[in-house]
């Protein structure tokens, strides 16, 4: 067994997903629900909605001798698996999802190969110097690749904001 805590994603039901973030913090189970803040306007009024990310899908940061609690949590379906495994998520990706959706809204999802193309700087506050070969900028979006998750996240920004700062170059090998 385990003896260090590790993030895994979590099947839940459908539209269950901030219920069952909550309950697990009531068992002290460390969870995640990354939410995608976004403002809807009426007529009459705005407003603001927080809205989970990843339908059916909420990140729990656990031992391995808690599986058994969080299988039998009201709401939650079964562990995503890898291998036979529970997935692991790395701590340095879930810190990107929540970095990613403090500074961006109206973030959406989009499967991707991993394998981004070049590495970004973003230098306008609030991302001010923070970069990552996850990170990749395509016309007016930012897209931030989560490997483990085969998912890329997008939002919206001012090209100006973003500096490239290293090309990629694949490797060119000579045929003989």
């Amino acid at each position: 067994m385990s003896s260090e805590k590790t993030w895994h994603v979590i099947y839940t039901r459908p539209r269950s997903e901030k219920k069952v973030s909550q309950v697990l913090a009531r068992k002290n189970i460390e969870s995640y629900c990354a939410l995608n803040k976004s403002v809807h306007q009426w007529a009459d009024r705005k407003k603001t909605i927080y809205q989970p990310l990843f339908d059916n899908y909420v990140f729990v940061h656990i031992y391995e001798s808690e599986q058994r609690i969080v299988k039998q949590t009201d709401g939650v379906l079964n562990f995503v698996y890898w291998l036979g495994q529970p997935a692991v998520i790395k701590n340095e990706e879930i810190e990107a999802i929540k970095n990613f959706l403090q500074e961006h809204e109206d973030v959406r999802l989009e499967k991707v190969n991993v394998n981004t193309a070049e590495r970004v700087k973003v230098e306008e506050e609030p991302l001010v110097y923070q970069d990552g070969s996850g990170l990749d900028l395509k016309n007016q979006a930012v897209k931030l690749t989560i490997p483990s998750l085969g998912c890329a996240m997008i939002a919206e920004v001012r090209k100006s904001s973003v500096e490239i700062i290293q090309q990629y170059k694949p490797a060119v090998s000579k045929i003989a």
